[in-house]
């Protein structure tokens, strides 16, 4: 695989380390990386050695592995996962490192493999990394995520291109949507990181007490719970207080819908990859929060299987507003991809609720989290409900309705 020029690799790998996690001097670093992606791998390690690094740790990944051990694995094997895992990551969130993510999978990876077989293996490892995701829903860690292209991914999106040529254009999407392309990328993120502190600050002035959607397949009313807390762009940890970026590329503030005040139906605009088989096309209907019906004219066998992960997936955990304007989306493109596809639209997130989403929630138990209506789960999926036509209006708690998107575009003024 043909990668960019070694200064680009450079200007990536420093703003994931600067921008992203904020690696501080003695920190350790936990990276999560693909084996195709390993020259890129190679320098994001070195560069966190030359900034002051503890130590680095990779954790290799290998889709023609993965997708081997689905082939031919029995389903109680695939729910195995082993105890030393477990601890491995534990150890990481215990001990403060920064952990890094550089996603890059083929999204068609497990097409053809047994739904069920998926899920069972899902819900084992999410339940093993149970503890380890409160570390990063909590910020209790610097955590952040990235994107590489790979020969089947870039093809999954380029396919009249060759090989070669996908992954080329497809380093360019990413380059210019993550702000490497400009001259001083870290200096770019603190000026949008500021545009998204100027608009979670506006909403969390406003405290709306639901936001009604409706678009073309789309009837949605949302509650939100009492001292609900919008978040987005970069991120503070709960103790150290600081700086990083869950996500790169970002465009959305999200915040906790209440678990028990979601009423209606709303229809996906983009592809959901959900564990290497895409699920599109798709409707889900919500009573008094919780999905009541479903349909998908392409992996509806996988949204079952999501649904049925455990009660909490079956509502919703998150909610993002992403304006139509942001550059994903005026790429025009379907990338495939969560990390990508989430920040051309706006998304709901069935599964589980980031608790500090509501004042305090970082203290509070599973109890009094769901007294307040924030959803546990072991699951969190995005996915894809924005566009052009959508619109959605808040409404205060006197019952006032005002206009928070038109067309898919901001209709508040963040300068108020």
């Amino acid at each position: 695989m043909k990668f960019p020029s070694q200064e680009k690799l450079e200007k990536y790998a420093e703003l994931a380390l600067k921008t992203g996690v904020n690696l501080q001097k003695d920190q350790r670093l936990m990276i999560n990386s693909n084996v195709d992606g390993a020259p890129f791998t190679r320098v994001v390690a070195r560069k966190a050695y030359e900034m002051g690094a503890k130590d680095v740790y990779i954790v290799w990944a290998d889709d023609e592995l993965t997708r081997l051990r689905y082939e031919h694995a029995d389903v109680e094997v695939l729910k195995e996962v082993p105890e030393w895992q477990r601890q491995m990551f534990d150890y990481f969130g215990e001990e403060g490192a920064a952990v890094l993510s550089i996603r890059s999978t083929d999204p068609d990876l497990l097409k053809g493999i047994d739904a069920g077989k998926v899920a069972s293996a899902n819900k084992a490892r999410a339940e093993a990394m149970s503890n380890f995701r409160n570390y990063t829903m909590n910020d209790r860690i610097q955590w952040s995520i990235v994107s590489i292209p790979i020969p089947a991914w870039a093809q999954k999106i380029f396919p009249e291109l060759s090989e070669e040529q996908a992954v080329e254009q497809l380093w360019e999407q990413i380059f210019r949507i993550v702000r490497v392309d400009q001259e001083d990328p870290v200096e770019a993120w603190e000026k949008h990181n500021e545009t998204l502190r100027q608009a979670r600050e506006f909403l969390n002035r406003k405290q709306y007490n639901k936001l009604v959607y409706s678009a073309p397949g789309t009837d949605l009313e949302v509650e939100l719970p009492k001292g609900h807390i919008w978040k987005g762009g970069s991120a503070k940890t709960e103790k150290e207080k600081i700086a990083f970026n869950p996500n790169m590329p970002t465009e959305e503030v999200f915040t906790a819908p209440h678990k028990y005040g979601v009423n209606g139906h709303v229809s996906s605009t983009k592809p959901l990859n959900y564990g290497g088989n895409v699920i599109d096309q798709f409707t889900i209907t919500f009573e008094n929060g919780k999905v009541v019906d479903y349909k998908a004219e392409e992996g509806e066998e996988t949204l079952k299987h999501l649904l049925e992960t455990d009660e909490g997936s079956k509502r919703l955990g998150e909610l993002a507003l992403v304006p139509h304007e942001s550059p994903i989306s005026q790429s025009g493109l379907i990338f495939y991809n969560t990390l990508y596809d989430e920040n051309a639209s706006c998304h709901l997130a069935l599964g589980k609720a980031y608790p500090n989403n509501v004042e305090g929630g970082s203290d509070m138990s599973e109890e009094e989290l769901d007294q307040n209506g924030v959803n546990h789960s072991l699951s969190h999926v995005d996915f894809m409900m924005g566009s052009g036509e959508l619109t959605i209006d808040g409404v205060l708690e006197d019952g006032t309705k005002e206009p928070v998107m038109r067309n898919g575009s901001w209709a508040l003024n963040f300068a108020d």
